[in-house]
């Protein structure tokens, strides 16, 4: 009876199921039959859609490292990036249905034959790799067939309607000339030190009125309180038991760090001939041309040449006449199996004999923590069931070596060394934590093992007025210094304007006796404004182009340099609490002469081609779903959805 029960209730939830599924309108994802969609008489299957949001899934994992659940595709937009897809590629082969656009067998072959995936060991077809695909794929050969010869037609409809795009000369034009204009400018920034008086502090309600306007300077941030629980293979080498023997075979392994022969640091450059060997070596003999030198004329460079570190025996025939130079040097040419060749010496490294007794401190670290990991690797399934079985971190931490700690975490904490904030797992998970996260053990990157648990979350705050007054006024200052200077730039910037102008000739006239007057330096006339003996001066930059950078300013400089409209322009840049005057001084028209402008008009037309290209593809694609009439089964992709994990 017990058993007759249990095999009614698996029947009716299995029957409960294929109805479910028979809502959805999901009959079967291996055999095509279901839908997602159709344009017109073209339909996009279940299968098709699934098997191309799992290889966008896979190919988005692959560049990014990082798995990808269904949950965060959805969020990332990316099953509606593979709809888009699918749809316009219906509507596109619907297009060629209705026109009678197709491709004969011989390019079908002549693509399958061509495509790596199908390729064997010898880089050719294999009929063996290519069934394999397709039984991965759940496709018979009979469909891959039909969808190559309808994705061709498709590339024939699609290369007919962006085909001939050309990029309109005027356009190309007048963009080359944007991005190839050059401008002439100076500037100069204004500093504390030029305003006429110091800063003078402020009342009391004037800092407290600071504080309340700018209270996001003044706020501490979110603290999030974390106990953890933790243990690293430092904290557990200390108990390791390592005996002699272990080490002695450690030290075995590394024979051939601490026992080296004597070696030398050499180049070797290979030379054409016998006797281009010889007159290069004759040259560097009479110091007319270094090693060095003569590396780059034969079109090498330093690293190509370098041997790195090489014992006598590795050098074959070259090792004795090296070794026998005192300091370093050139020899050659010797003759090796590459030719000619001319060697350089360049350093004596002493050989290096450590004794088994020398190097037993360091053995016996190493390996003691490679020990500790293994064994915290093999306690790792322990600790876990411990934390599934219900245990707290302190009794985690009183039956087990993991330490217990807590910690005070925000966003901002600095990452020390030697605490669990200097791991970049532990930071991770701290700024993600939730108080319904269960604890689970988490691998830190030298082989230790944690677990988190979130006690409590203090939102952000007001830090009080009188705990930061000395903050307070200090930003005060600071903002009132640039305030000012902003107000003294605006100043001179009239005034710089002013000089730059042209000025007009004055009118003459022609007073008693005939003599000349000029009224603009009669007694009355205003004078001019002269500068600050402690304004800096105007630093030049010419020939600045819109990509370039000028050395000490910030990069709103360069932007704000080619928005200005006429030569003699000044304008005040405030950026990065800095102020800055900025004069055009002059624009100067794009060289289209110069290699730099071919190779921009070339870049642009072909930028501008594809754009417009991928315009009127876009516009074709929409057209030809609206008028072949999209249909989109949203009960059946949300039943696909289901299935990808």
């Amino acid at each position: 009876m017990r058993t007759h029960g249990k095999s009614t209730i698996v029947w009716l939830l299995l029957g409960l199921m294929v109805l479910g599924l028979g809502g959805f309108g999901v009959t079967s994802f291996s055999g095509g039959s279901s839908s997602v969609g159709s344009v017109g008489e073209t339909p996009v299957t279940a299968d098709q859609y699934l098997r191309a949001l799992r290889n966008q899934m896979q190919s988005y994992q692959q560049q990014t490292g990082q798995p990808l659940s269904m949950a965060q595709a959805q969020a990332i937009g990316l099953p509606q990036a593979v709809q888009s897809q699918l749809f316009t590629a219906a509507a596109l082969e619907e297009q060629t249905r209705k026109i009678g656009i197709s491709v004969g067998d011989e390019k079908v072959r002549q693509s399958i034959l061509e495509a790596p995936a199908f390729r064997g060991p010898n880089g050719r077809f294999d009929r063996t790799a290519y069934g394999e695909v397709l039984r991965r794929e759940r496709m018979t050969e009979a469909e891959f067939e039909s969808a190559i010869r309808v994705d061709e037609s498709r590339m024939l409809l699609q290369r007919a309607i962006v085909g001939g795009v050309v990029a309109p000369q005027p356009l190309v034009d007048t963009t080359v000339h944007w991005l190839l204009e050059r401008r002439d400018i100076a500037w100069r920034e204004l500093t504390a030190d030029q305003l006429q008086a110091p800063i003078a502090d402020p009342d009391e309600e004037t800092l407290k009125a600071w504080h309340s306007a700018n209270a996001d300077r003044f706020t501490a941030p979110e603290i999030r309180k974390i106990s953890y629980v933790w243990l690293t293979p430092e904290m557990l080498a200390p108990e390791v038991q390592l005996d002699e023997a272990a080490l002695r075979a450690a030290y075995d392994a590394k024979a051939a760090e601490y026992q080296q022969p004597e070696r030398r640091m050499v180049s070797r450059l290979v030379m054409p001939s016998q006797d281009e060997a010889l007159a290069a070596k004759a040259r560097i003999d009479a110091g007319e041309i270094s090693f060095e030198d003569l590396v780059t004329q034969r079109g090498l460079t330093l690293e190509d040449v370098d041997l790195g570190e090489a014992s006598k025996d590795s050098l074959g025939d070259a090792g004795e006449p090296i070794f026998e130079l005192e300091q370093p040097g050139v020899v050659g040419p010797i003759q090796t199996n590459l030719g000619p060749t001319l060697f350089a010496m360049h350093a004596i490294l002493d050989p290096v004999d450590v004794s088994f007794e020398d190097a037993e401190e360091e053995l016996r670290s190493d390996a003691a923590m490679d020990r500790a990991v293994r064994m915290i690797e093999d306690r790792s399934h322990d600790y876990e069931d411990l934390l599934v079985g219900g245990a707290t971190l302190e009794e985690v931490a009183d039956q087990t070596e993991l330490e217990l700690g807590q910690i005070e975490w925000s966003a901002d904490s600095a990452s020390e060394g030697g605490s669990i904030a200097g791991y970049q797992a532990f930071r991770d998970l701290a700024n993600a934590l939730t108080q319904t996260d269960f604890p689970t053990i988490t691998q830190l990157d030298d082989g230790g093992v944690f677990a988190v648990r979130l006690d409590e979350i203090v939102p952000p705050m007001l830090k009080p007025f009188e705990d930061v007054r000395e903050d307070v006024l200090e930003d005060w200052r600071r903002g009132e210094a640039h305030r000012q200077l902003l107000a003294l730039a605006e100043e001179e910037r009239l005034q710089d304007t002013a000089a730059a102008a042209p000025q007009p000739e004055p009118a003459a006239s022609t007073g008693a006796g005939g003599v000349v007057e000029n009224p603009a330096v009669t007694p009355d006339a205003a004078p001019v404004a002269e500068p600050a003996a402690s304004a800096s001066a105007w630093v030049e930059v010419p020939e600045l182009t819109r990509d370039g950078w000028v050395e000490g300013v910030p990069p709103d400089v360069v932007a704000r340099a080619f928005e200005m409209d006429a030569p003699g322009e000044v304008e005040v840049v405030d950026a990065q609490d800095r102020v800055i005057l900025l004069r055009l001084d002059a624009i100067n028209e794009a060289d289209l002469e110069g290699e730099d402008a071919q190779r921009v008009d070339e870049a642009v037309r072909s930028r501008i081609g594809e754009s417009l290209s991928m315009d009127i593809f876009d516009y074709y694609a929409r057209a030809a779903q609206r008028s072949g009439g999209l249909e989109i089964n949203q009960s059946a992709i949300n039943a696909v959805n289901t299935q990808v994990q």
